[in-house]
C-alpha cells in the first residue's frame, strides 16, 4: 500500500509536529538512508580512516602503559601514538565540520524535493542538484556560525556561575538557538534565498513562536537521543563483552589486529551514527519551519481558498 503524502504547509500545534515529524521518518527512512549513503561515501571512508588512527593511537597508549607496568618492554614508541591520536582528532575536525554542512543540506534538500513532489517521483539525483547548487551558501552559513556559536560559548560560561537558574536558561537559549539555526538554514534552502537574509527570516519565525520552537527542539532532541541510544545498545555489548575478554586474559591490544578492527569499526559506527542523527534534527526544523511560515503567511491556506472560489465560479 502506497504511503498517504504529509502535507508539510499546515500551520501545526505543538503535538502534530511531533506527530508528523515521526510519520514522516516512518515513510522516508529507507529512500533518505539510501540518499544518505549514496552521497556520504567519501565522508564515510574518511570516518573509517580517522576511527583507525584514533583507536591505534590509544590502544598503542595502553599498551605502552602495561610496558611500564612490567608486563613487557622495549623502546617506547609513545610519540608516534600521540602522532595517531592527533592526526586521527584533525581529520575528524575537519571532516565534522564538512559533513556537518552537507547532511544539514543533503536532509534540507530531501525535505524540499519532498514537498516540491507531493512525496512522489523525486530521486536522489534532484536532490544531490538541490544540494550542490547550495555550496557556496552552505558554506557561508557555516562560517557565520562560528562567531554565533563563540557568542553561546561566552553565555553559557556566564550562566554557569548562576545556580539553578543558569541551567534552565542555557538549555532554554541552547535550543532555541538550534531552531533558529535550523529554521533559517532550511528557509535559506528552500526559498533560495540569501544566507543573511536566511538567517532574518529564521529570527522573526522562531522569536515569534519562540516556546513552540524550543519544546519542538527539546522533546524531539530528547527522542532522538533515546533511538540512537537503543541502536547503540547492541554493538555496545559486543564491545563490551570483547573488551572484558581481552582484559581477563591479559590480551596484547597493541599486537591484537583483531582488536583494533573491533574498535576501529566500533568507533567508526559511532561517528556515523552521530551524522545521521544531525539529519534526522534538520528534518525537526524542516518541518518545524513549514508550520512557523504558515502561521505567519497563510500563503497554503489562501491558495487553497483561491482554488475553491475559482471552481465555485
Amino acid at each position: 500500500m502506497k504511503d498517504k503524502y504529509i502535507e508539510l504547509r499546515i500551520n501545526r500545534d505543538f503535538g502534530d509536529i511531533l506527530s508528523v515529524y515521526f510519520e514522516f521518518i516512518r515513510q522516508n527512512i529507507k529512500k533518505f538512508t539510501n540518499v544518505f549513503l549514496s552521497y556520504n561515501g567519501i565522508f564515510l571512508i574518511g570516518l573509517l580512516i580517522t576511527s583507525y588512527l584514533m583507536v591505534s593511537g590509544f590502544v598503542g597508549m595502553i599498551s605502552e602503559s602495561s610496558n611500564i607496568y612490567g608486563m613487557g618492554s622495549g623502546e617506547s614508541n609513545e610519540d608516534t601514538y600521540w602522532t595517531y591520536i592527533i592526526a586521527g582528532a584533525v581529520i575528524f575536525f575537519i571532516i565534522f565540520i564538512l559533513v556537518a554542512g552537507f547532511n544539514f543540506s543533503l536532509s534540507s534538500s530531501y525535505l524540499v524535493k519532498y514537498d516540491e513532489h507531493k512525496g512522489q517521483g523525486f530521486d536522489k539525483r534532484e536532490v544531490w542538484e538541490h544540494t550542490k547548487g547550495n555550496f557556496g551558501n552552505t558554506f557561508m552559513f557555516i562560517l557565520l556560525l562560528i562567531p554565533i556559536y563563540i557568542l553561546f560559548f561566552i553565555a553559557a560560561l556566564v550562566l554557569a556561575f548562576i545556580p539553578l537558574l543558569g541551567m534552565f536558561a542555557q538549555y532554554i537559549i541552547q535550543f532555541g538557538m538550534t531552531a533558529w539555526i535550523g529554521v533559517s538554514f532550511f528557509s535559506m534552502m528552500s526559498q533560495s534565498k540569501g544566507v543573511i537574509d536566511g538567517f532574518g527570516e529564521g529570527w522573526n519565525l522562531v522569536i515569534n513562536n519562540f516556546w513552540r520552537s524550543v519544546g519542538v527542539n527539546f522533546i524531539l532532541g530528547l527522542l532522538n537521543g533515546l533511538l540512537f541510544f537503543i541502536i547503540l545498545i547492541v554493538p555496545s555489548i559486543i564491545i563490551g563483552v570483547y573488551t572484558f575478554h581481552v582484559v581477563e586474559n591479559n590480551v596484547d591490544v597493541g599486537g591484537s589486529v583483531i582488536s583494533t578492527v573491533i574498535y576501529t569499526l566500533g568507533l567508526c559506527l559511532l561517528l556515523i551514527l552521530m551524522v545521521y542523527a544531525q539529519c534526522l534534527s534538520q528534518f525537526v526544523n524542516g518541518i518545524l519551519f513549514y508550520a512557523l511560515h504558515e502561521k505567519t503567511y497563510n500563503i497554503n491556506t489562501r491558495s487553497k481558498i483561491d482554488q475553491i472560489g475559482q471552481t465555485d465560479q
